[in-house]
């Protein structure tokens, strides 16, 4: 077998050229099942092959009906495993660019946007945002989670900090892990906490029933929050929150252990009726400062995030003393 690798442009998706010779023991097999022999693929995959006209014999197109004869040489254009790392370009409209220098970009993060590419999904996310919008970010770092220095939750708003070169992926990273980052976190949690401004020092681990949530668990790994009360609507409270720690879901799960689950997160324990009468579809958390030394001037830079429209809804909801349940 002779192969020739051509990668044409423009195409979706991606095809390159094979040769493939046929053995004796093929001889008077039909087309799709020879070309499903040479190249793994199904047979119906194959057939559709020779419908695009992909497989050729001498130079002209060969209809999957056609019996091959031994030695005879098919050129057959086989589809490109499609890499589960590539960041595709997507086009989202309500990410906003705050900031974009050559070391890093900040961004303010729409929910409904994931940080980087997972098993399992298909929407957009971070990455392919700022691909979309023309921005290079740095390639250290697993392959789809490249220049991706921290995250947000999927239904989390608000401030994210992207490396585009390899030093600011290097200090970036060593801060978050240091601790010497600023992450300030605004969230609207059910009741109102008592005491009105204090800590949370509870070890979080992932959930020994549910895979894909956590809890606060004896032997998790370390996890503090520090928050304070802005606003009280008796139903809800507005809280401030600082993150010492960065683990997953943290703001979620402690607050859910206090028995002051985040609005609208139904993962966590968020009373259902209410969350419908904030509008909420999500839980009620956005990153509203975000602040860190420069990695290109080392001088110490600071963001704010406003609140998304579903946000700022909710809290207006409670100040005029809705939502009426």
């Amino acid at each position: 077998m002779a192969v020739e690798h051509t990668r044409p442009t423009g195409s979706e998706p991606e095809y390159v050229s094979e040769r493939f010779t046929a053995t004796a023991e093929q001889e008077g097999s039909r087309l799709d099942a020879a070309v499903a022999a040479w190249t793994g693929l199904s047979r119906s995959a194959a057939a559709q092959l020779c419908a695009e006209e992909r497989v050729s014999f001498r130079g002209r197109p060969a209809p999957k009906s056609h019996r091959v004869g031994a030695a005879e040489t098919y050129t057959v254009q086989v589809p490109v495993p499609e890499d589960p790392h590539r960041i595709a370009a997507q086009h989202v409209p309500d990410l906003r660019l705050v900031h974009v220098n050559p070391g890093y970009v900040v961004i303010d993060k729409p929910a409904g946007v994931a940080a980087h590419p997972s098993p399992g999904w298909k929407g957009p996310t971070v990455a392919g945002a700022l691909a979309g919008a023309g921005i290079t970010i740095a390639t250290s770092g697993a392959p789809e989670r490249q220049g991706i220095v921290h995250r947000l939750d999927v239904g989390t708003s608000g401030l994210m900090v992207v490396a585009r070169d390899e030093n600011a992926y290097t200090v970036l990273k060593r801060a978050f892990k240091e601790r010497t980052v600023t992450k300030v976190y605004h969230t609207v949690v059910q009741g109102i906490p008592d005491p009105l401004k204090g800590t949370i020092d509870a070890p979080i681990g992932r959930h020994p029933g549910h895979e894909w949530r956590f809890a606060v668990l004896q032997d998790g790994r370390r996890s503090v929050t520090h928050y304070e009360v802005l606003e009280a609507f008796g139903r809800a409270s507005l809280v401030e929150v600082h993150l010492e720690t960065g683990r997953t879901h943290q703001i979620r799960v402690h607050f859910n252990a206090l028995q002051h689950p985040c609005c609208g997160d139904l993962t966590y324990g968020a009373d259902p009726a209410l969350s419908a009468g904030l509008g909420l579809t999500r839980q009620w958390l956005h990153a509203t400062r975000l602040g860190f030394t420069s990695p290109d001037t080392g001088e110490d830079v600071e963001y704010t995030s406003p609140y998304p429209a579903d946000l700022a809804y909710a809290v207006e909801t409670l100040r005029e003393g809705g939502p009426q349940l």
